[in-house]
């Protein structure tokens, strides 16, 4: 299994743990929170670089 799936399934793990464990509202705030508090942390070069390259060439 490659590292990407184990990502991918610990994401979906994550998800459905804080579903059950939390309201709604709560579970998707965290869900939507954590990228976008991540991407905020970038500095502007970084971001710059994030919307430059495609999906492809972030994984190399």
């Amino acid at each position: 299994m490659s590292r990407n799936a184990k990502v991918a399934i610990g994401g979906v793990a994550l998800g459905v743990v804080l579903i059950w464990l939390l309201p709604f509202w709560a579970a998707v705030l965290v869900m939507v929170g954590v990228p976008v508090g991540a991407y905020l942390l970038l500095d502007s070069s970084q971001r710059r670089r994030l919307r430059r390259v495609s999906r492809k060439e972030l994984h190399r």
